[in-house]
């Protein structure tokens, strides 16, 4: 009685049938789905506030490093797989139904958020600008925890990007920069690499570039199906700096962290101070006039009493006390902190 051997095609048909994308050695499941949706609604709706890392809350729901594993996994390998229309292995490779369902809780998660950060930023500017300062300088506080051992060298070197970066935001071309869809590009490429930066928040990024209004709005129309080619074009052209900036920027930062970390970290901690002059919570609407919150101009000023100081102040604490405690959450399950 003769074997039949199996054919080139029938042992990739079996490789591919014993592949399993789930690192707990199953398929997923719908359950599965669900709670990975979940997952990144929570992640979503502390991604649009600056001050929060969604990284932090990808740690506290314990996907953190399978998402970056799979993160990872989009390479050449995974374009080898599509470009040969191996498009199963590719999305096993990548873990691609993962990312798929935790991207749309995450964008639903946004989007649920972006209308009340809106209201917030347009009604009560001072304290939602205290509370984002607060949780930038509790923020600030974990990222230079991470450095393992502080020197005068990296102590200078987190004075000079601290002062670096209150110059460039003080730069009126930043303040108003130019209303384009490549600039918009390369806030998504920049934002996007806060996914894999200790304690950073991408929102807080793009609110330093002053794109932060702008991909809110749009994520907020999308949600509500307010649909436009405005808002179509903006998303789009976003995702695909994102999209880049992942595939490219990111692992620079990867290799630096990799090398040179706690001279990295020292930086990071730099401009994260030095940025704080963005976020002064007293500003003055200098455009009353126009109604759309990303065209408008504010100029900085100084409190005109200690009653509007308490109040921003004790917003401010609050606020970061609520980062240190999502971090120490985060600690007690187990989890690395960013």
């Amino acid at each position: 009685m003769s074997t039949e051997q199996p054919t080139e095609k029938n042992s990739s048909s079996a490789e591919i049938a014993s592949a399993d994308p789930s690192p707990e050695g199953r398929q997923m499941t719908l359950r599965d789905d669900l709670k990975h949706c979940g997952c990144g609604f929570l992640m979503g709706a502390t991604d649009v506030v600056p001050g929060i890392s969604g990284g932090t809350m990808a740690l506290i729901v314990g996907i953190y490093e399978r998402l970056v594993s799979a993160i990872s996994h989009i390479d050449r390998t995974f374009l080898q797989h599509v470009l040969a229309r191996r498009f199963r292995r590719a999305a096993q490779h990548a873990d691609l139904r993962f990312l798929v369902v935790l991207g749309c809780g995450i964008l639903l998660g946004a989007g649920g958020l972006a209308s009340v950060i809106k209201v917030l930023l347009t009604d009560h500017r001072t304290l939602t600008y205290a509370a984002f300062t607060g949780m930038i300088l509790a923020s600030s506080l974990l990222v230079a925890r991470q450095v393992q051992l502080w020197s005068m060298k990296r102590a200078g070197l987190m004075l000079l990007a601290a002062t670096i970066a209150w110059w460039l935001i003080t730069l009126p071309s930043l303040q108003n920069p130019p209303d384009s869809m490549v600039y918009l590009f390369f806030c998504g490429m920049i934002g996007i690499s806060a996914m894999i930066l200790p304690g950073i928040s991408g929102a807080f990024i793009l609110l330093l570039l002053s794109r932060y209004e702008t991909v809110l709005n749009a994520i907020r129309s999308f949600v509500h199906l307010e649909l436009s080619a405005a808002v179509l074009t903006t998303l789009v052209v976003f995702s695909l700096g994102c999209l880049t900036g992942l595939l490219a920027f990111s692992r620079v930062l990867k290799q630096l962290l990799r090398t040179h970390h706690d001279a990295t970290i020292a930086v990071l901690c730099g401009l994260m101070l030095g940025s704080l002059y963005r976020l002064w919570p007293f500003q003055q609407d200098l455009t009353p006039n126009v109604m759309e919150l990303k065209h408008k101009l504010f100029e900085h000023v100084w409190p005109s009493s200690t009653g509007e100081i308490w109040p921003a102040a004790f917003t401010a604490v609050v606020a970061g006390g609520l980062v240190l405690t999502l971090d120490a959450v985060g600690r007690r399950i187990g989890h690395p902190a960013l």
